[in-house]
């Protein structure tokens, strides 16, 4: 198999009553870090389920399980996002309820500890659902959240990759690491969050699909919560993550949501070159993960109202 056409990856869980699932951005992660991948998201799941276990939303489910990724340097996600051309953190984020349809999201924001906690003030917020540049940073600091600087920020690791971008040492591009969550609750709702830095030396205002409903978050009760990661310009071009809802929905009772997603992934990259990887819950609970990169890491936690399952992968 040819370095353009990565290894497929495709798993899908039966029905739960509530289950979390949270993925830590697809790519090409070394084999000594890919534990550490598979041990954050298992935390971040953990956080999700608490949240479930109790008798939570979904939604609060995927922001507590996103605020744990953004907090990891591990991830390109809030503290150890990648660097743009000039060298700043930039930070794209959105949140989705599918009860409602409602959402929050933030793109091109400056150095903010919690972005998705940002998106979900705008969801709460209800007046519009996605603030950019200098008009999210405003909202923010309206709603209470303080400013960081790229300096506390950024992760020597970051750094690192961006000086090899910008030294042609590296290829530029998707940096992997992007963080999401998808669930269900106890009450049949589901919701999806994601939270990125972009692309290594990504040009100043380039914004990704993260942050845009429809293509890299949605969330729909008649279908699925939906979180992508990868080449954000190729599931921008193929309004990738509504879609996949539209299939969840035909898909309702019959099964087959992984095999959707994998399909999609395929033609994705057949039409636009670009790869990735995407996670996704239905509104029975059954949940799934697809991949045609090298590695995507994840984890998940479900409870089919007697037992509870627990796994993590890269």
């Amino acid at each position: 198999m040819s370095s353009a056409e990565p290894p497929s990856f495709s798993r899908e869980e039966p029905p739960a009553r509530w289950v979390v699932l949270v993925h830590g951005g697809a790519g090409d992660v070394s084999p000594e870090r890919r534990p550490l991948h598979a041990e954050g998201c298992a935390r971040a799941a953990e956080a999700g389920a608490a949240v479930l276990r109790a008798g939570g939303s979904a939604l609060d489910a995927v922001e507590a399980a996103v605020l744990v990724l953004e907090d990891d340097p591990r991830f390109n996600a809030g503290t150890g996002a990648c660097l743009d051309e000039d060298g700043e953190i930039v930070l794209d984020a959105a949140i989705m309820d599918g009860a409602t349809l409602r959402a929050g999201a933030v793109a091109a924001l400056p150095p903010f500890h919690h972005p998705i906690a940002i998106a979900r003030a705008a969801l709460s917020d209800g007046r519009h659902v996605l603030y950019a540049g200098a008009g999210a940073a405003d909202f923010a600091r309206a709603h209470g959240f303080t400013p960081s600087t790229t300096e506390a920020m950024r992760t020597e690791l970051a750094l690192q990759r961006w000086q090899e971008v910008r030294d042609k040492r590296a290829e530029s591009g998707f940096a992997g690491g992007t963080v999401g969550a998808v669930a269900r609750d106890v009450h049949g709702h589901v919701a999806a969050a994601t939270s990125t830095g972009g692309t290594v030396d990504k040009r100043r205002g380039r914004v990704g699909d993260s942050p845009i409903v429809g293509a890299g978050t949605y969330a729909d009760d008649g279908g699925a919560a939906i979180s992508t990661t990868g080449h954000g310009e190729a599931f921008l071009r193929t309004v990738f993550a509504g879609r996949l809802s539209d299939d969840a929905a035909r898909l309702r009772g019959v099964g087959g949501l992984g095999g959707a997603a994998s399909d999609r992934l395929r033609a994705m990259t057949l039409r636009t070159g670009g790869h990735g990887g995407v996670i996704a819950v239905d509104g029975d609970g059954r949940a799934m993960v697809a991949r045609n990169t090298p590695t995507m890491s994840f984890a998940f936690v479900r409870h089919d109202g007697a037992d509870e399952w627990r796994e993590a992968g890269a």
